[in-house]
């Protein structure tokens, strides 16, 4: 009998973008999530596709900015992910950010209007076998499938992720705030908190000095750069945070003045009653992040909405698994997607799901599956997860994956802008290549 659905386990970024990909094109979908009968430690909306650590999808600029040209490979596949993000846009300058719940009950009413989709709450503790699936359990996976997994694949990799706290608005001391975006760019969409050289240390020092939350088997694991708790940061040096996270390169006050260091505050809804501490994941106890982040002039009477947070994410030893299609080495009618897999954020997750619906599309029909187009972004995640590595660590979306330019360019602006343009191209053909199946018989 031929198999005609696609059960996808998972209804965060990427089962969400391969649950609307797959029913958009007619293919029927059992959407499989154990919300809201059950939450993982980081979730709490009912909803899906629900953001944890950050409302920032990262930049939107689609020629200076290998996420934002990612952003525009997505588009051209019809991306929920971008639909959604449009809809629920808070200002964020030359990044694109959204208000986190409007951003989740879009997405799930837009799948809920799909008949080609059912759906499921239940926790699923099986890896399916003999049908079309795509999982997308993400890095928080149920302990149950969890397990299931190593004890099929072995060799899962561990890394810890970060979410940074979020004030009231109300409670910020604007008197020692200024509104500017990084080299002007934006319209003044985040509040600036500067820091004297004095200031600053002395954060530094209470930071360093702070009690952490302690992790099972933490010390035994690897923090993933891109989510670094800010204080594993400035155990680095008295200047790290300074040249990242704390950077004031490219930030002026109302008087022209550069500040020593700077905390930038980010908006996490429309109306701007809450901000979310820019970069500043952390793992340190409640009473101290209060203590800690209070320490700031513009925070000393700061309420915090939600303290930062910790939690274990888990992902697979892919190149050993997962084809670049996608699927299993060793089942190709199941599909592995999102940052499970080994790419990193969100928009990278979201792109991971239309890939493995689109090739699992593709299969259903008889066709050959995207190649790993490492001139576009999508591609280049795709041939990561895939490729023989050592050493596999998780990726986000840069130009040091896509294959090389066919000449050599000094001008940075034009090397991206070139990358972009060549990417958006690549993009086109894929998508072309995978619509036309749908042309061609139903099935």
């Amino acid at each position: 009998m031929k198999k005609t659905g696609v059960k996808v386990i998972g209804a965060g970024l990427a089962g969400c973008e391969a649950a609307y990909y797959l029913a958009s094109r007619g293919i029927s979908v059992t959407l499989i999530d154990m919300k809201p009968k059950k939450f993982s430690p980081a979730h709490t909306d009912r909803n899906f596709c629900e953001l944890v650590c950050s409302n920032s999808l990262k930049s939107a600029d689609v020629y200076g900015n290998a996420c934002g040209l990612l952003k525009e490979e997505m588009r051209l596949f019809g991306s929920l992910t971008m639909e959604a993000a449009e809809h629920a846009r808070v200002p964020a300058g030359g990044a694109l950010a959204v208000e986190r719940h409007a951003f989740a009950e879009y997405v799930t009413q837009r799948l809920k209007g799909l008949p080609e989709i059912s759906f499921v709450s239940e926790e699923c503790g099986e890896i399916p076998e003999g049908e079309w699936a795509i999982v997308a359990t993400g890095p928080l996976t149920s302990e149950r499938l969890a397990e299931k997994m190593s004890e099929r694949f072995g060799g899962n990799l561990f890394f810890y992720d970060a979410a940074a706290p979020i004030v009231s608005a109300s409670s910020v001391d604007f008197s020692h705030t200024f509104t500017a975006d990084r080299y002007g760019r934006g319209e003044g969409d985040y509040v600036n908190c500067p820091m004297t050289k004095e200031e600053y240390e002395a954060f530094v020092d209470a930071l360093l000095s702070a009690e952490r939350v302690i992790a099972k088997d933490f010390e035994k694991r690897d923090v993933f750069e891109g989510c670094m708790p800010v204080e594993i940061m400035a155990s680095r040096g008295k200047d790290t945070l300074r040249f990242g996270t704390f950077k004031p390169v490219g930030l002026y006050d109302e008087n022209g003045k550069r500040p020593y260091a700077v905390l930038q505050l980010r908006k996490e809804n429309c109306e701007g009653t809450a901000y979310n501490l820019v970069g500043c994941q952390t793992n340190l106890k409640f009473p101290e992040q209060k203590r800690v982040f209070s320490m700031i002039p513009a925070l000393k009477d700061a309420e915090f909405l939600r303290y930062g947070v910790m939690h274990r994410n888990t992902f697979l030893n892919s190149p050993h698994i997962l084809c670049a299609d996608g699927s299993l080495r060793s089942d190709p009618e199941v599909f592995f997607a999102g940052q499970m897999t080994g790419v990193e954020g969100y928009v990278e997750s979201a792109a991971s799901g239309i890939w493995a619906a689109a090739n699992c599309a593709l299969k259903m029909r008889g066709k050959e599956p995207l190649p790993a187009d490492t001139r576009t972004v999508i591609g280049a995640l795709a041939a990561h997860i895939s490729s023989p590595n050592a050493d596999f660590q998780p990726m986000n979306a840069n130009y040091g994956i896509l294959r090389p330019l066919e000449r050599e360019v000094r001008d940075k602006a034009l090397k991206k802008r070139m990358f972009a343009e060549r990417a958006l191209q690549a993009a086109e053909e894929l998508k072309e290549y995978a619509e036309s199946a749908f042309a061609e018989q139903e099935i």
